[in-house]
């Protein structure tokens, strides 16, 4: 629940300086056969290296990706595919914006595709397609005041309030399974409350806390 201000995907030469040439200035040797060769194959070698490494890191934008969720507060559920054809798709991101909206004030905002991106990949790593159970998804500014009055477990400045946060659970996942998947992510802020059963996630600055 609670998360301190701040960071789920955004996307984001060298130049070349020229002098006069001159005569005394001899051109560079050509290298031999065998070190053009083995230059060669060190570049090679690394670009593989690349490619597998990135080969295991999740994929935000896969051709379909399907996600559940529960509501604990409202008993509202939503199976929605989030991505079609590489991206976001609009009608999904309006159900899923209503499903966490605060249930309290039943005010809606626009939930931060990146925490999306984020519960896809934390799905993906843990290899389950459960349901995620929501204890909290956006809260209005007055609902995070009361309950920040109610609780020092609560930040004032919740990025709750900004729909880049979460607060959740998977039925038949094991809460610190939970919470290692989402350490691993490294990819914002992950709180964990074994006493309340759930872990919150933000895509905030990365940082870690709870017990």
């Amino acid at each position: 629940m609670p998360t301190s201000t701040p960071n789920c995907p955004t996307f984001s030469l060298s130049k070349l300086s020229s002098g006069k040439s001159s005569s005394n200035i001899s051109a560079p040797s050509t290298p031999s056969r065998r070190t053009f060769l083995r230059m060669i194959g060190g570049l090679t070698a690394g670009l593989a290296v690349s490619s597998s490494a990135l080969a295991k890191l999740p994929s935000p934008k896969a051709a379909q990706r399907k996600m559940s969720f529960y509501h604990l507060h409202t008993g509202e559920s939503l199976e929605t595919s989030t991505y079609a054809n590489g991206d976001f798709s609009v009608q999904s991101l309006r159900e899923v914006n209503h499903l966490l909206r605060d249930h309290r004030t039943d005010e809606v905002i626009e939930i931060d595709t990146q925490l999306l991106s984020l519960l896809g990949d934390l799905q993906q790593l843990l290899g389950t397609s459960k349901p995620f159970h929501i204890i909290s998804g956006y809260r209005s500014p007055k609902t995070n005041n009361m309950l920040s009055q109610k609780s020092t477990g609560v930040a004032k400045k919740s990025l709750h309030m900004q729909g880049k946060a979460i607060d959740i659970r998977i039925p038949g996942v094991d809460i610190k399974h939970l919470h290692k998947g989402a350490l691993a992510l490294k990819s914002g802020g992950v709180g964990l409350y074994s006493r309340s059963d759930f872990v919150h996630l933000d895509v905030g600055r990365v940082r870690y806390w709870g017990s």
